[in-house]
């Protein structure tokens, strides 16, 4: 018998003796096919039902379609005679192999089930993390993207997101659009905040409740500062922006409002100062008396001295201190001699 006859026989016998199983197996994999799909759609109907985000469901209903297909494969081989108990065993050793090999992977993964999960923000939210910012687009098992003002596309690590703080610009139906004017200080300040309270309720994008607001806020080196606010729908912020800009401009100039630049005001002194004078003249130079250069001794040069010697020394420092104190006494006394004769002057 050769090898191919070998072969065969031991596929026919394989197929005689697990011929139910083999039915069972693919009557289990249609069967669960097609539940897999019936879950799916149904999970989706929920979805769409209760509002849900679009970008979180993709996210949970991958994860729903990864769980159900790893459950049909276990059930599969255990119809054919395949020891589970093993197989688990064995994927349980790969998962902490590769978990500790993928710590980062699994820590973005943990991380994106939690943004789903706390709902921090979805998909058409302007949001601002770690100094970047833009509208997100789209939320998977690791990243977070998201498509910034000019157009460009920014991918995120999920884990960055979870480990900042996150400013959610678009988390409530209404923003506030903030404005700060400057004009001249001669400028009429109730004129100001008329034609700025003017200018908002010219725009049908300004929300009438909150009411628009605006105040006198502070006094700049070359201006005095107005602080105004208005709310708006959310998606109307930067065109409400634009419009108040572009119109209080225009009626600043048309109303004669000066919006000053920056400048420093220059101005002649006329007037003659007399300031006190304290001394009438310079004092007379008082000569310090400084002590002549001497060389540090040393235990040596003390054992080399003689007697003469180190008597000698001993009497130039002494007499050295004593000229030191008279000159210090002599021009504390001139300077009271000097101090007495200016008040006297000055009487």
């Amino acid at each position: 018998m050769t090898w191919w006859e070998e072969f065969w026989n031991k596929i026919v016998t394989f197929f005689q003796d697990n011929v139910y199983n083999i039915v069972w197996f693919f009557i289990t994999l249609v069967v669960g096919l097609i539940v897999i799909k019936l879950i799916m759609m149904i999970t989706k109907f929920i979805f769409k039902k209760k509002e849900f985000d679009v970008v979180a469901g993709r996210f949970i209903l991958a994860i729903i379609r990864f769980l159900l297909l790893l459950l049909l494969v276990i059930i599969l081989l255990s119809i054919m005679g395949v020891s589970v108990t093993g197989i688990t065993t064995a994927f349980s050793a790969a998962v902490l192999a590769v978990g500790m090999a993928l710590k980062d992977f699994l820590g973005s993964l943990a991380s994106g089930l939690v943004i789903v999960g706390s709902k921090k923000y979805k998909a058409g939210d302007y949001i601002i993390v770690n100094g970047v910012e833009g509208m997100v687009e789209d939320i998977n098992f690791l990243f977070t993207t998201l498509k910034t003002p000019n157009n460009t596309q920014i991918t995120l690590p999920n884990t960055m997101m979870t480990n900042n703080a996150v400013t959610n610009l678009g988390a409530y139906p209404t923003r506030r659009v903030t404005f700060n004017f400057g004009v001249a200080y001669e400028s009429d300040t109730a004129l100001v905040k008329k034609i700025v309270l003017d200018v908002f309720n010219s725009c049908g994008l300004v929300l009438k409740d909150p009411a628009p607001t605006c105040r006198l806020k502070e006094y700049n080196a070359s201006s005095i500062n107005f602080f105004a606010t208005c709310f708006c729908d959310k998606e109307d912020y930067w065109d409400t922006l634009f419009y108040v800009m572009d119109h209080v401009y225009d009626e600043f100039k048309r109303n004669g409002i000066s919006i000053p630049f920056q400048q420093i005001e220059m101005r002649e002194r006329k007037d003659v100062v007399n300031a006190p004078i304290e001394y009438d003249h310079l004092p007379e130079r008082v000569e310090k008396i400084r002590n002549k250069q001497r060389k540090n001794l040393t235990y040596e040069d003390f054992e080399d001295m003689t007697l003469a010697e180190l008597a000698a020394n001993i009497r130039d420092a002494h007499a050295n201190s004593r000229k030191e104190r008279r000159a210090a006494k002599k021009a504390l006394k001139d300077k009271k001699k000097s101090a007495k004769e200016n008040e006297k002057d000055k009487k």
